[in-house]
């Protein structure tokens, strides 16, 4: 399963950290330094960074 979109079901509320970490197979340390990756940020929210071909 895909990392951001797990995260991404963290941050709405669907699951609680511990099955997030859970999921990815990680701890819950490990997990509070992947919410501040903007690597791992929603889709959506990285696409409206980025600049416009014009």
């Amino acid at each position: 399963m895909d990392k951001r979109k797990v995260i991404t079901a963290y941050r709405r509320g669907f699951i609680s950290m511990q099955e997030c970490a859970q999921i990815l197979g990680i701890d819950s340390v490990q997990i509070m330094g992947m919410m501040n990756d903007p690597d791992l940020q929603e889709p959506s929210r990285v696409m409206n960074k980025l600049p416009m071909n014009k």
